[in-house]
């Protein structure tokens, strides 16, 4: 059995997945002096969820909706080692959602005087009706019960229920309300109340990214690149992982080679990490295959007009509009297009969201998302298209059903007791920890543990799941 208190210097560290998690956690092994770690990236370069790709027209695109910010000092130290002051740009935040005929700034409950006056009324008088209520709410509430409690019909109808439902591909009513801690904005009746009378303060920037930095060049997966170049070999890339043994202690790459640990640090999905294990029992494989996740299209579209457009990012709950999300790459920074001339090019980047498996008509995804960016003016309607680029990302948010929490009890506490740490976003499968910083800090701390026996400072356990020893599953 692997020694999780008091491991020795020489023990074998293994890594899946040289994301975000995967390669702090080499990294932090290195800087602790602890040789004995090999990173296994099944992908041709490092970078995981958190990669870039620049397309054949010279865009730079990300995999998805990512800035930097951070809840750790941890995270904080790392990017002043990688960047110097002038590689990083910084931004405030400055974000809206399309509604009917115009564009409400972000949070959209805290802007309820800028819907129009029969939409303001409905979502006001449901939020005093549900301020009132909400000590009724019952322990456990799912999801589209926790909204009504909170924000009442009136919101519910018009914004979160239509964008919660396209973002995660699921009906409220089937994911859990544990996780919303800091992803959805708090609102009080005394706040709506003395908006509504002219007597209240400019509205708060609320949330961790009211500001946040962007790498001048390179995407957000420079930083990755960065912190790859950092290590002192043991980063293997194109070495897909397709068998683990916990018997043996060993995992069984694509092209046979088997590579022996004594501690396994798993970053790759965590239903997939059970499905590969020999000797887990039916109910372990039972309660990850019920674990769920959406699957991203990220269409980049790149146009021959120049950046006109001072918003960072822009979210759209309505059904004609194929994505939730459309972000403007070329404000975040100026080399995320051709020859780094925003005054020549602009660049968008959109987000839609299915279940896994969708069939996915790339042409006419692309083409209505292109209408849809022309439709709502953020390009000029007749911009000239310079660039279509398409990434799926298979594996893009871990949901937070029902069934999560009982899910991760059966499955977490079995693989730490045979010295296997899931642990990264889709490791953990917690979307509330599921920010690039998120994973650093998760990477870190386990490298820690398995070294100096240190406790786990961002994982508490998951509702059922014992602590073991040296720290927290």
């Amino acid at each position: 059995m692997p020694r999780s208190s008091h491991p020795l210097r020489s023990d074998r560290i293994a890594i899946l997945g040289a994301g975000p998690c995967g390669l702090a956690c080499a990294n932090e092994l290195q800087r602790l002096g602890h040789r004995a770690w090999v990173l296994l990236e099944a992908a041709p370069a490092p970078g995981g969820l958190a990669s870039s790709v620049v397309d054949a027209a010279g865009f730079t695109w990300d995999l998805g909706g990512h800035v930097v910010f951070s809840h750790f000092g941890e995270f904080d130290r790392l990017l002043a080692e990688l960047f110097t002051a002038d590689e990083l740009l910084h931004h405030d935040r400055s974000s809206y959602v399309r509604f009917r005929d115009r564009w409400v700034p972000y949070p959209f409950q805290h802007h309820l005087r800028h819907l129009p006056a029969e939409d303001a009324a409905a979502c006001v008088h449901d939020l005093l009706l549900a301020c009132q209520r909400r000590e009724e709410l019952p322990a456990g509430a799912d999801f589209a019960t926790w909204l009504q409690a909170m924000y009442g019909s009136g919101l519910v109808e018009r914004f979160f229920s239509p964008y919660n439902s396209k973002i995660w591909a699921t009906a409220p009513e089937q994911m859990a309300s544990s996780w919303v801690a800091e992803r959805i904005a708090p609102v009080s009746a005394e706040e709506i109340l003395a908006a509504f009378c002219g007597t209240a303060r400019p509205a708060r920037r609320w949330g961790p990214n009211a500001t946040f930095a962007f790498p001048a060049r390179g995407g957000t997966g420079e930083i990755w690149r960065r912190l790859a170049a950092r290590l002192d070999g043991g980063l293997r890339t194109a070495a897909r992982a397709v068998a683990v043994d916990p018997a043996s202690h060993t995992v069984t790459l694509a092209d046979g080679e088997r590579i022996g640990f004594d501690h396994l640090v798993a970053t790759g999905p965590l239903d997939q990490l059970a499905a590969m294990t020999s000797g887990a029992p039916q109910a372990v494989r039972a309660a990850a295959g019920q674990l769920r996740h959406t699957s991203v299209a990220m269409v980049g579209l790149g146009y021959q007009a120049p950046t006109t457009d001072e918003r960072s990012w822009l979210y759209f709950p309505q059904q004609d509009v194929p994505f939730y999300r459309a972000t403007n790459f070329s404000k975040y920074a100026p080399a995320n297009v051709p020859d780094a001339n925003p005054q020549a090019f602009s660049a968008w980047m959109t987000e839609t969201s299915m279940l896994p498996g969708t069939h996915l008509n790339t042409y006419g995804l692309v083409h209505d998302c292109d209408q849809a960016v022309r439709r709502h003016g953020l390009v000029p309607e007749h911009a000239p298209l310079a660039s279509a680029h398409l990434e799926v990302i298979e594996y893009a948010y871990p949901v937070p059903t029902l069934g999560r929490d009982a899910a991760l009890a059966e499955v977490v506490p079995w693989m730490e007791a045979r010295g296997i740490y899931p642990r990264g976003r889709f490791g953990t499968w917690r979307y509330e920890i599921g920010n690039m910083d998120h994973a650093v800090k998760m990477g870190i701390d386990i490298a820690r543990r398995l070294v100096n026996g240190a406790a786990e400072e961002l994982l508490a356990p998951a509702p059922g799941v014992a602590a073991v020893a040296g720290g927290q599953a």
